[in-house]
């Protein structure tokens, strides 16, 4: 982490925000009071966008492109669509795929499914082949809905492949049409323990796993995130462009913006030149983020007119301390609502004070602790047990799994066992590991540092190593490889690269290597690094010789280095420019 981060969070530095925060004590109580519900109560998602409609049906619940759709609007149209998704078979408890991009349409189609009482799939649009076939698989919906420039994902599904019935969002509007308007009877009756949506996320098994998010989950981010945290207005409207198949806009955003009435701004899709544009389109006063988010924003070039927006918050993750002041100052944003959580994680931070350089706060227990660096996991004393770092230190993150804090899992029974750690500090303590390092700041707070394990982070996107391995190794002319994330100076997470030994006899061929990687995984994967070696290690120490490899980054030696141009450019040799094109945003293209 930067030396620019902050280390500690004292007394003074709350106590200096606290005043401020005398008029938001209503929303806070609220907050509060929300924490306080059970997994049996009768609300859900659907009823709280329900009663949202019903309480100022002509205030406009979404913007998208300068067009505005009314809470009471939406909410027709929502039940339009879960009509026709029960006449083709849905029911509570079932699941209805989603495959589209950004869109009002498919932000409805979400809320029509759990409405139902059914769970939203949100699948990521940029999957494609075995990896979206292993997806669809997972959800086992009922039927999938499929945005009608997403056929092509389809088209590259392994030929036999039976997936779900389909129904194009074409089809479905004009069905809805004639469907009925009328709230489902089953909104009422939906419990907030039952399932909400599935959110895919990248695991240490090299497939995405799907990741359970109950009403139970959602309905405490609205409470401890989107009331107490963030703390919108009914007359401000949160931007979001972040895909919404991710939690921070499904969860996050959704639920900040459904907590106090306010209106989602939905971008089509991120561009750092138009961003500001969009957000004055839509009259947006928020907007959600991540870090690469900031960091291409302050790319552009400095305009006099950098602060002429309405902007008095963002909410995200992923500010880097190094940039907090310079990307607040020249934007003019009073206020920075920066959070920590995971799809999985069963617990979340915010700076609900807006002290600078930390993720905030969280009332949930929760541990810091020493860890191994070669394996990643939580390193147990002499005693058996854990051992928390000191205020200050760095360490990796564990949340305690209770009642109030249950961990919902993955669809995948193995997967969800391989993140709980038993017996950590008590017999029959259970905790979920994040496989997340961050700085304990003091007061509760903690700031993100970077994650271990065999993922990382980058574009906003969890990057599975063993998938990206998979991928290469099923090219003819690679025999091993192995895949890490390096650390890329103005840019957040960690680029990909690749240790990549090639069959005897074989030659690297950068355009080949390039088209069937981006024919195999999602752009964000696409290691933007190979590395040609000699040999690779088969022993008991192999994950030491990946942490070596991550260590050296590109400065690889006698090895051979190729980086990558983009989806026409392909794989080119090593030049000294390229690390600051990619901070720059200007490679990989495509």
């Amino acid at each position: 982490m930067s030396s620019e981060a902050r280390s500690t969070v004292g007394l003074l530095d709350l106590a200096a925000k606290l005043p401020s925060m005398i008029t938001e004590v209503p929303i806070l109580a609220r907050g509060a009071a929300g924490l306080t519900r059970k997994p049996s109560a009768k609300e859900s998602i659907g009823l709280i966008f329900q009663k949202a409609a019903h309480a100022h049906p002509s205030r406009p619940f979404i913007r998208f492109e300068g067009h505005a759709t009314s809470y009471a609007e939406a909410n027709e149209l929502v039940n339009r669509y879960a009509d026709v998704l029960r006449g083709r078979g849905v029911d509570r408890g079932d699941v209805v795929g989603v495959l589209a991009k950004n869109t009002p349409e498919a932000l409805l189609i979400a809320l029509a499914a759990v409405k139902l009482g059914a769970a939203a799939g949100m699948l990521n649009y940029n999957q494609r082949d075995d990896v979206l076939a292993h997806s669809l698989t997972l959800l086992d919906a009922r039927v999938l809905v499929v945005a009608d420039e997403c056929e092509e994902a389809l088209e590259s599904l392994p030929a036999g492949f039976a997936g779900p019935a389909q129904l194009l969002v074409s089809e479905l509007s004009d069905l809805a049409k004639t469907a009925d308007p009328a709230n489902p009877a089953v909104t009422a009756e939906v419990l907030a323990k039952e399932k909400a949506f599935y959110i895919f996320t990248s695991g240490t098994t090299g497939m995405p796993k799907a990741s359970l998010m109950t009403h139970f989950r959602w309905l405490k981010s609205m409470s401890g995130l989107g009331l107490m945290g963030v703390r919108l207005r009914g007359s401000d409207t949160l931007y979001c462009c972040l895909p919404l198949y991710h939690n921070n806009a499904l969860t996050v955003s959704l639920s900040s913006v459904l907590a106090s009435g306010a209106t989602i701004a939905i971008g089509r899709q991120f561009s750092a030149s138009r961003f500001w544009d969009d957000i004055a389109v839509n009259k947006a006063t928020a907007f959600t983020y991540i870090g690469e988010l900031c960091r291409y924003l302050l790319n552009q070039p400095v305009k006099p007119t950098d602060s002429d927006n309405a902007v008095r918050l963002m909410v995200g993750n992923g500010l880097r301390p190094e940039i907090w002041a310079e990307f607040t100052q020249r934007f003019g944003i009073p206020r920075v609502a920066e959070f920590y959580g995971a799809s999985e994680c069963n617990i979340a931070f915010v700076n609900a004070l807006n002290v600078d350089k930390t993720a905030g706060i969280c009332p949930l227990p929760h541990a810091v602790v020493e860890f191994d660096e070669d394996t990643g996991k939580a390193l147990r004393a002499a005693d058996g047990r854990l051992r928390k770092v000191s205020t200050g230190q760095v360490g990796l993150l564990l949340s305690k799994v209770t009642d109030r804090a249950p961990f919902d899992g993955y669809t995948d029974e193995a997967a969800s066992n391989s993140k709980l750690v038993r017996g950590g500090f008590k017999d029959d303590d259970t905790w979920f590991d994040t496989g997340d390092l961050v700085r304990k700041q003091g007061w509760g707070h903690v700031a993100f540092v970077d994650r271990l394990g065999d993922t990382f982070r980058w574009k906003g996107e969890n990057v599975a190593t063993t998938e990206v391995e998979g991928a290469l190794s099923s090219y003819p002319a690679v025999e091993e490889a192995v895949v890490y994330g390096v650390e890329i100076p103005g840019t957040d997470g960690r680029g990909g690269m690749a240790a990549v030994k090639l069959r005897d006899g074989q030659s690297f061929e950068g355009s080949e290597v390039a088209a069937h990687l981006y024919g195999k995984l999602p752009n964000y994967a696409v290691p933007l690094f190979i590395r040609i070696v000699d040999s690779l290690e088969h022993t008991s120490t192999f994950k030491s010789r990946k942490v070596e490899l991550r260590n050296e980054g590109y400065d690889v030696g006698v090895d051979t280095l190729h980086v990558l141009e983009g989806r026409e450019g392909g794989y080119v040799d090593s030049y000294d420019e390229y690390v600051g094109k990619v901070a720059a945003g200007s490679v990989p293209k495509g």
